[in-house]
């Protein structure tokens, strides 16, 4: 049986991470790519030795060896590129968060049941090895009944890639810097960094909206459904007039249990963490009736001698060095998936209603700060679109 073919839509930096499900894989190859910089598709294809690069995304869906498209786009765009694939009969892949709102959720999830084809919402951090092994230890009952979860988030800016400044010096007065520190995290161009700053384009902040989407995903997947969610969200400047969505404690209750989660966010401009990725540190910590699950990264590693997974039972730690702990594995994972989801008709993970849910989660919590009240999921009331506007349009709008 010949290899089903799957094409790239857009040609960004996060991009690279979904080639290496491809790489031998039995069931599927990366077939093109399309990017609406030509010059960035080829330079993409030619670096990852893809064998097409097509001049439209008309011309990807008219193609009738195309199994399926990956949407690596702006989130703007999701419905829209969703709608069109759905329509021309092609799988779709789209990258997190789903949709600006959860009509747009609704209209993508409708398209492909209407038409048949598959839709998968990418969501790695599900696919992330600690995280996994965590979620068995948790089913098998290694830490007993959950009692909670908390995650921990740190956003660092020393000698980091990841934002156009970098922070080289520490506040005057404190430690001085170590001289033997070198830049670290991956560089992110500006046109990519900067739409995630335009609610009309981005629908909620690069923190707790994007970013978070994987959070409040994980927190799903680990413990269940949510209740309830009460959130105060904050903001700090990262160049005049562009703030990012943090600090923030987001807390929330799991239905049907006394079980509750809190995800805290730190901005730690003048922090330094190694990494090959974003400069962050994601910690999580389960918390049972008998013992306690600490998972100690994910994108960034701020603790790298101690083991991914740590348990603490009847008095004695325990690490567990997982195999496969890069960032990396967790893309490679998620692809494998679509792929396999495809090749065998099958539910992929995430599905475009289960994604919704984690949607209705994000939104929910950037509903409660904003109305400083409680928000219950079940009873949420759907955000309407925002007029889209140009990254300063977007900041005068904010102003008013």
């Amino acid at each position: 049986m010949a290899k089903l073919k799957f094409v790239l839509i857009g040609c960004g930096r996060i991009s690279t991470m979904h080639v290496e499900g491809y790489k031998n894989n039995p069931d599927g190859e990366l077939w093109g790519v399309f990017d609406i910089n030509r010059a960035n598709a080829e330079k993409f294809a030619e670096e990852f030795k893809v064998p097409k690069v097509y001049d439209s995304y008309e011309a990807v869906l008219a193609d009738p060896e195309v199994s399926g498209v990956e949407l690596i786009i702006p989130h703007h765009l999701h419905c829209e590129y969703t709608i069109k694939a759905c329509e021309a009969k092609k799988h779709v892949s789209c990258q997190k968060p789903m949709a600006l709102n959860l009509a747009e959720c609704d209209k993508m999830i409708a398209s492909a049941k209407e038409n048949g084809v598959i839709l998968k919402v990418y969501e790695n951090f599900v696919f992330y090895p600690p995280y996994c092994l965590a979620k068995q230890m948790i089913d098998s009952g290694e830490i007993g009944e959950p009692q909670g979860i908390r995650l921990k988030m740190n956003n660092a800016g020393l000698l980091s890639r990841n934002v156009p400044i970098l922070f080289k010096e520490a506040d005057k007065g404190h430690a001085p810097v170590d001289k033997n520190l070198e830049p670290t995290g991956w560089e992110i161009p500006k046109k990519s960094w900067l739409w995630r700053f335009n609610e009309t384009l981005s629908g909620g902040g690069p923190t707790v909206f994007d970013d978070g989407y994987h959070k409040f995903s994980v927190a799903m997947y680990l413990l269940g459904e949510v209740e309830k969610v009460n959130a105060w969200i904050d903001k700090t400047q990262i160049i005049p007039g562009v703030y990012n969505d943090s600090p923030a404690v987001i807390m929330w209750k799991y239905k049907d249990k006394t079980v509750y989660g809190v995800w805290d966010i730190m901005q730690s401009d003048k922090m330094y963490i190694e990494s090959k990725y974003y400069t962050c540190d994601e910690r999580v910590e389960i918390t049972g009736s008998r013992g306690v699950i600490w998972i100690t990264r994910c994108t960034g590693t701020m603790m790298p001698t101690v083991a991914p997974v740590v348990m603490y039972r009847d008095g004695k730690l325990t690490e567990f060095w997982v195999e496969r702990a890069d960032w990396q594995d967790s893309f490679t994972d998620c692809t494998k998936d679509f792929v396999d989801s495809v090749k065998n008709n099958r539910p992929p993970v995430l599905t475009g209603e289960r994604a919704k849910e984690v949607m209705k989660f994000a939104l929910g919590a950037i509903d409660s700060s904003n109305k400083n009240k409680e928000i219950y999921l079940d009873n949420y009331e759907d955000k309407a679109l925002l007029k889209k506007r140009g990254l300063i349009g977007s900041l005068l709008m904010r102003k008013k």
